[in-house]
């Protein structure tokens, strides 16, 4: 059976998971999260993509990213994927697949819904029970979006730049919605676009999608996601 097409679309951003194989680490060691890092920056200015949001968990990834033209993110991935597997078999000694098949992505619609998924992002340690609080997780977007500090890595995506003119009323208020943290029904919601590689947003947001690309872009059947569903993307 052929694989679906991505749905990607120039300008609109795309939330993009990557898990280790069998839900086994992806980084071993401080140096890992620090080439990782490196190489993402690189392909990010190659292909003129940008990044919004980041976590980088020890068995998987999630990143936020608008790409400038069609492809773009699935070349960014695919060049990361490579390049980073390289440097882990060669500094382990090891052979063979480091990630869990094809990363997957969801187109996700502005204002609302994208800062929905940037908190969802940045709170992955605190689910997780890694930290009390996202900023004592050294490596996602957090400290740049919420606390002004600088990371070449990341472009502000305009829902966060439409919280306030001034940066820092911007990131008070960007303070306050991580504090009131997601409803269950946007984690599930999340959890599950993510999962089925569906776009995530308003009715006009997929219709516009599918209107360009000529077939379905969102779930078809309503409902909350099977447990199934919940298991398989967890975090």
């Amino acid at each position: 059976m052929p694989r679906p097409h991505r749905l990607e679309f120039p300008g609109i951003t795309l939330h993009v998971v990557q898990r280790g194989n069998n839900r086994q680490p992806c980084f071993f060691r401080e140096r890992d999260y620090y080439f990782y890092v490196e190489i993402l920056g690189e392909l990010l200015d190659q292909f003129a993509c940008q990044l919004h949001a980041y976590v980088l968990m020890t068995n998987h990834v999630h990143l936020m990213l608008t790409p400038s033209q069609a492809g773009t993110v699935s070349r960014v991935m695919q060049s990361l994927g490579r390049r980073y597997v390289a440097y882990v078999n060669a500094s382990r000694e090891r052979t063979g697949t480091l990630w869990e098949g094809r990363f997957k992505s969801c187109p996700v619609d502005g204002s609302g819904y994208a800062l929905a998924c940037t908190r969802y992002i940045e709170l992955n340690p605190v689910r997780a029970g890694m930290a009390a609080h996202p900023g004592e997780y050294r490596w996602s977007s957090f400290h740049c979006t919420a606390l002004g500090r600088p990371d070449s890595l990341v472009t502000p995506h305009p829902a966060f730049q439409d919280l306030a003119v001034d940066p820092f009323v911007r990131r008070q208020r960007y303070l306050e919605l991580i504090t009131m943290g997601l409803a269950q029904s946007e984690l599930d919601a999340l959890r599950l676009h993510a999962t089925r590689q569906r776009a995530w947003g308003s009715e006009e947001f997929a219709t516009a999608l599918e209107s360009q690309l000529g077939r379905p872009v969102r779930i078809q059947k309503p409902g909350r996601p099977s447990r199934n569903v919940t298991k398989e993307l967890l975090l």
